[in-house]
């Protein structure tokens, strides 16, 4: 943790003597990094992977509330039915009432949503780790900064989209948690972003390209030898599902890849055609996610979500890893760990 001022904590005391919230008593350009010295490194010596709109839109994903029946032709009787879930399929063509998404799959047409739109985010190229002055991070909200550690939000700082990459100044430590300086006078609570933290590459890593996951950040890194060349936001497993911890190795990959489970309960999900899969852990695997926009924060089954763009970008880098010709089909280690512990 880079911690450049000590500045004492006022205890805002609530009638009772409980305490409400505490804050720093440093002023207004008397806390953190100068607004001088930030001038000079004002946005992240990182580069954005481009956006395809071609790769974004060569699928037509629709949502499925409630129960569906599939079937094999139009008018014809059910096939397979299934129970209320996650549910998203691909529109291959559309006659009328009926909807093909599949081979000899069809479906209602009036029981799909709209078009889904896969989100937008890309993940970044890092250039060497001595071109980082700074810690770089993603803001997870939109937000305007507090003008001092530990204070509310100001009208006075620019508003901030979520998404926002910001390098990280200073760190002080209020009530417990840390508040972090993005900007002059500009400082958000710990929860609002997610760190890029590269980690040494650990003795158990056998391949020259490999990957992190840090579940506490919420960020996946991929590494070639020991220098990190990209990063991105991911979504890892819930509390309920957790992706676990450990060293594996890709061991299949496919383009495009149907994934279902959980059958008859609650928390059933059938997701055709998600793409970009590498699975690495059993049934858990890195994969495109086209039907949320809500990375740097866990929501899986266990799987490692990550944008199409992102997945699209790690499939194709980590080929070279394999060596066909050989027979070997061991893809990349994949390194998941966390960097802290979730509150």
């Amino acid at each position: 943790m880079r911690a450049t001022i000590n500045c004492l904590l006022v205890l805002i005391l609530m009638r009772g003597g409980v305490s409400a919230f505490a804050q720093t008593t440093c002023l207004p350009d008397n806390c953190g990094v100068s607004a001088s010295a930030i001038e000079e490194s004002r946005w992240p010596n990182v580069r954005p992977l481009q956006v395809d709109n071609e790769l974004l839109g060569d699928r037509d994903y629709r949502k499925i509330e409630g129960e569906f029946s599939i079937h094999t032709a139009p008018d014809s009787e059910e096939s397979e039915q299934y129970g209320s879930g996650y549910t998203f399929v691909t529109v291959v063509e559309q006659h009328g009432d009926w909807t093909k998404i599949g081979d000899n799959q069809w479906v209602r047409s009036d029981i799909l949503s709209e078009s889904v739109s896969p989100s937008r985010f890309a993940g970044v190229m890092l250039p060497t780790l001595d071109a980082l002055p700074y810690t770089v991070a993603w803001t997870l909200t939109h937000l305007r900064g507090a003008r001092t550690p530990g204070g509310p939000e100001s009208a006075e700082n620019s508003f901030r989209y979520r998404y926002t990459r910001v390098y990280i100044y200073a760190t002080i430590a209020v009530d417990g948690y840390n508040w972090y300086q993005i900007g002059p006078n500009e400082w958000v609570h710990q929860f609002k972003v997610a760190k890029i933290l590269p980690i040494a590459r650990p003795e158990e890593v056998d391949t020259h390209k490999w990957v992190s996951v840090d579940l506490y950040e919420q960020v996946a890194i991929a590494y070639e030898g020991g220098e990190p060349v990209f990063a991105t936001l991911i979504s890892s497993g819930l509390e309920e599902w957790p992706t676990n911890e450990g060293l594996f190795h890709v061991y299949v990959r496919f383009t495009r890849k149907l994934m279902s489970g959980a059958y008859n309960k609650p928390d059933f999900y059938f997701l055709q055609e998600v793409p970009w899969t590498m699975f690495y852990d059993d049934q858990i695997a890195l994969h495109g996610a086209y039907w949320h926009d809500g990375f740097g924060y866990r929501r899986s089954h266990g799987c490692v979500n990550m944008t199409v763009t992102d997945a699209h970008w790690l499939f194709n880098w980590s080929q070279s890893e394999y060596d066909w010709n050989n027979g070997d089909l061991t893809g990349p280690a994949v390194y998941v760990y966390s960097s802290g512990d979730y509150d």
